[in-house]
């Protein structure tokens, strides 16, 4: 092939495209472009064949490859193409591996080969072994952050581990996100302002001594479809049992006048549950009490936050229920529905125990699990 004349500079820029050597010195990288060699490739050009041993990588300059495979029945696959800027083959090179796959120019192109021809990795350590060893750092790096990428695109994508997310972070019985949902995984889609609004039925007890768990159960599917409905309704929001009967909604884009509104439609939604099919008394029917903050206003930590929003929900309940009140920023008091304050301060800041469930990894968009 023959050899494209083109100043150490230009070559030097070349080579940083590289993770080899994208962090080394400059002094260096003179060096190494001194051993490198910039040459024409016509297309249809080889660069290297499966079982060969890697002992160069190449740096497209101009043009394109392509990396192929031979299938089982003999017939060659495309596998990837490698266009002007793009490093091929500097992974199996820094390992010394044999080749798996050929490469082949797609078209005349202008390409870069490090070492160049005539010298080999060997012959540079003999040479320079204190750039050498640099290098040598430097490709223990590149594999290291090439494995993490790897094992976290496998990680994220796989079928199997979607599935295990999901019912790790989903409640089986109302398919509303779990608590460790929310502990583990929702802070890394909230987007501020978000409304954290929390929610207990009142009465919920007398349902079930009366009519039984099975008018719990009934209950609570009906709360978990008014949730449901509620966190569609949102840019982005997701609908979270936190145990027994005590649920939320989480919502980014809410600002603190937004998040109230969703706590006043969400206490009006469980007033206005029907009940009589299931305890044939239309006189008995359930209220909500409802706890209501602003992240980040009322607090930067998600988890406390959610932590002291359940104390003050605790307080609501056992306030004769049928409220909503807001958590002050400096927890110096709240506020109930009818806006007046109550300064006695913010009672039981227990946290919530954990639910186990599963989870859909999607993320926003009035999420549910599903």
């Amino acid at each position: 092939m023959p050899e494209i004349q083109a100043g150490l500079a230009d070559i030097v820029s070349l080579l940083k495209k590289s993770d080899f050597f994208s962090r080394l010195l400059q002094d260096d990288m003179y060096w190494l472009a001194a051993k490198s060699e910039l040459a024409s490739y016509p297309a249809g050009t080889a660069l290297f064949h499966a079982g060969e041993t890697a002992q160069r990588f190449f740096i497209v300059r101009k043009g394109s490859v392509a990396v192929s495979r031979v299938d089982g029945s003999g017939r060659s696959e495309e596998m990837a193409r490698f266009v002007a800027g793009d490093s091929v083959g500097d992974f199996d090179f820094s390992r010394g591996a044999t080749y798996d796959a050929e490469a082949s120019c797609a078209e005349d192109s202008e390409i870069l080969a490090f070492p160049g021809r005539g010298s080999t990795m060997d012959d540079l350590v003999l040479e320079r072994p204190d750039v050498s060893a640099r290098i040598l750092l430097r490709t223990v790096a590149m594999i290291s952050s090439r494995v993490r990428s790897t094992q976290a695109l496998i990680s994220d994508n796989a079928p199997w581990v979607r599935e295990l997310r999901r019912q790790m972070y989903t409640d089986a019985s109302t398919g509303l996100w779990s608590r460790s949902f929310l502990d583990d995984e929702l802070h890394r889609s909230l987007e501020p302002p978000a409304a954290v609004v929390l929610c207990k039925p009142d009465r919920f007890k007398e349902l079930c001594d009366t009519w039984t768990h099975a008018a719990g159960d009934a209950a609570m599917e009906r709360i978990a479809a008014i949730l449901k409905d509620e966190a569609r309704g949102l840019r982005k929001a997701w609908a979270i049992r936190l145990r027994s009967n005590e649920t939320a909604i989480v919502a980014s884009g809410c600002d603190p006048r937004e998040a109230d509104a969703v706590a006043a439609r969400i206490a009006a939604a469980y007033k206005g549950i029907d009940l009589r099919a299931i305890t044939g008394d239309p006189g008995f029917a359930i209220s909500a009490s409802v706890a209501v903050a602003s992240w980040p206003e009322d607090g930067q930590d998600l988890k406390s936050l959610v932590e002291q929003a359940y104390g003050l929900l605790m307080r609501a309940w056992k306030e004769g229920g049928d409220r909503v009140y807001r958590l002050v920023a400096d927890n110096s008091g709240v506020a109930d529905n009818s806006g007046v304050a109550d300064n006695s301060g913010v009672a039981d800041n227990s946290g919530v125990a954990d639910d186990s469930g599963v989870a859909d990894d999607s993320d926003g968009g009035g999420e549910e699990a599903r």
